[in-house]
């Protein structure tokens, strides 16, 4: 496998901190862009196993930082769903511009509901894959308790999720407000691969109904059995890397060089030999 690192221009001016995963000769049948989880990083466990597990199916990854987390620029209280959206189109345009656009689209959890909502200005993507995503993205304030009213009356809060402390401030409880999911997902017009873990108790396995019940075919649902949100177990996340795989293909593969220009006629070869046959 080949790992390469890239500063990409955000839409903001910020830079945004972005590796890309490519099979070990370089060439891959597709590349796909990956959205991480809500403050989290490119550089979670689960992300990075899943990208190696493709890059060994032949697809290239591109994992990014989104906006003020990890070792991307710009200050993350200025973020939203709808600057997360803004960042994956920058990442697309960057994919496109030095190698291939991309075809496939995952993303993990808040990344999920990112992907559903940037799927629509990537035209290049074919497939959409989305991992312990709620269906409808204003989940997310639910999680923040009376947080949510602090931003709401002050501007502005601090937050704390999964023992860090972020700011947050009204643009993103804003941007949420003027979604409409369900209608999203409705018209995606993608390819959707919706993969959730009963277990999951940071985004109910009810969400994971709910966007297959509005995505119109074709539609895949894979249940994640014992998995927690996170993927944090290895098998997990080499498991949830096979299934794309495998589920993607069909999409986003293409006919290579080579097989295109492979005869279409009978290629079987006739030998014969004398009346004594062979002698050793």
């Amino acid at each position: 496998m080949q790992l390469q690192k890239f500063d990409i221009p955000g839409p903001g001016g910020q830079t945004l901190s972005a590796l890309l995963d490519l099979p070990a000769d370089g060439k891959p049948i597709a590349y796909a862009l990956f959205a991480h989880c809500f403050t989290c990083s490119k550089d979670l466990k689960a992300i990075y196993h899943i990208s190696h597990t493709l890059t060994r199916e032949r697809i290239g990854v591109l994992r990014f930082d989104f906006t003020g987390l990890g070792e991307s620029g710009g200050n993350f209280a200025d973020t939203s769903l709808l600057s997360n959206v803004e960042d994956l189109v920058a990442a697309a345009e960057f994919l496109s511009s030095r190698f291939e656009s991309p075809r496939l689209l995952i993303g993990h959890s808040f990344g999920g509901a990112a992907v559903l909502q940037a799927a629509a200005a990537i035209p290049s993507a074919k497939a959409v894959v989305t991992i312990a995503a709620p269906a409808d993205p204003r989940h997310v304030s639910q999680s923040l308790g009376p947080a949510t009213e602090s931003i709401a009356s002050r501007g502005e809060a601090e937050v704390n999720i999964a023992g860090r402390t972020f700011t947050l401030r009204k643009k993103f409880l804003d941007d949420l407000r003027q979604i409409e999911p369900e209608a999203v997902i409705q018209n995606l017009n993608r390819a959707l691969l919706v993969m959730h873990s009963p277990l999951d108790d940071v985004v109910g396995i009810e969400n994971a109904a709910r966007i297959f019940q509005a995505a119109r075919h074709p539609k895949s649902f894979v249940s994640l059995d014992q998995a927690d949100h996170l993927l944090s177990n290895l098998a997990d996340a080499r498991y949830v890397g096979a299934v794309i795989a495998a589920w993607a293909k069909r999409y986003i593969a293409t006919p290579s060089a080579e097989e295109r220009a492979a005869p279409t006629g009978d290629t079987r070869i006739t030998a014969r030999t004398g009346r004594n046959g062979l002698l050793t």
